[in-house]
């Protein structure tokens, strides 16, 4: 039996509004989200379950949570619908596929599930509101993949993912005084070359990622590029990482992690001159591969 936990939220009513949908098929999580503009509360309620038995592959049997008597009363009881009309449409036909129960559950009375997908569908109502562009509404995102049904952290399990290639652009700049970067612009320091240390140790860094950060996965690495450039208009050294790999998850964290430990390692060669060194600036440029697809910076410009 497959568990389908669904919540709508909207702040107006008609307003911003945002749904969420968590599945679980025997122990494996996904987590659906998305927002939409001028809409109601009833509307998320049905688009939370509806984006929720889309993401199933399989006809087997589901159980769809909810604490709208609004959806779970008209599907099971045969409640007049007397609007929304195309959703119910939508979820007519996607329940002819499959033998789908529904069970009503009261809000905000412990049931662990319950409360976090209320939660998500109020938070991403809330970010449509502020962002209030197109970008950010009918768009629907996975949030939230690294917890388990009880809201504890669990690695994410790729076993079913296909394996692409996946590439993962980072940077991130050191900002030090003018007689520093003067000092240091030599490209030696009492301890070394600056650049081609902290090239080595972000290329070490991105390798041994699965290592620091808890819940990363043990990725096999093609290709790692750490570059390290001194700008004297602004008396930095950008720091540019590009991970590649051929697997089931991203490495866009190798990336990340690459820039954070060259610039750490460029500090710890200048600290004894310049206590006043910052590590600033550091995103994902790019990412390309896997199921989400390409996803660029904004203000990024080759």
């Amino acid at each position: 039996m497959i568990y389908i936990y669904t919540d709508g939220s909207c702040l107006g009513n008609p307003g911003f509004g945002g749904w969420a949908s968590i599945v679980n098929n025997r122990g494996a999580e996904t987590v659906l989200a998305g927002t939409e503009s001028d809409t109601t509360n009833n509307r998320m309620e049905l688009m939370a379950a509806i984006k929720g038995l889309e993401a199933l592959e399989t006809n087997e049997e589901v159980t769809v949570i909810s604490d709208s008597r609004y959806l779970v009363n008209t599907m099971s009881k045969g409640w007049k619908r007397k609007a929304n009309q195309d959703l119910w449409a939508a979820l007519d036909i996607l329940t002819r596929k499959r033998a789908t129960y529904w069970q009503w559950v009261q809000g905000h009375s412990g049931d662990v599930n319950n409360e976090r997908v209320d939660k998500i569908a109020n938070d991403i109502a809330k970010q449509g509101q502020i962002v209030g562009t197109a970008d950010s509404n009918n768009q629907e995102v996975n949030v939230l993949s690294h917890l388990d049904e009880e809201g504890k952290a669990v690695m994410v399990d790729v076993g079913e993912k296909a394996a692409t290639e996946r590439v993962a652009v980072a940077r991130g700049k050191v900002v030090m005084g003018a007689d520093t970067f003067r000092t240091i612009s030599s490209g030696t320091t009492k301890k070394g070359n600056i650049v081609g240390v902290a090239k080595l140790a972000g290329i070490n860094a991105a390798k041994h990622t699965w290592e620091l950060i808890p819940l990363c996965h043990n990725i096999p690495l093609s290709h790692i590029d750490v570059t390290v450039d001194y700008d004297e208009g602004s008396y930095c050294m950008r720091i540019t990482a590009t991970v590649r790999s051929t697997g089931k998850t991203g490495v866009e964290m190798e990336a990340l992690t690459a820039v954070t430990v060259a610039g750490l390692t460029i500090y710890d060669m200048v600290k004894a001159v310049d206590h006043g060194v910052e590590l600033t600036e550091i995103c994902l440029v790019s990412k390309t591969g896997g199921k989400s697809g390409s996803w660029i910076r904004s203000d990024h410009h080759p």
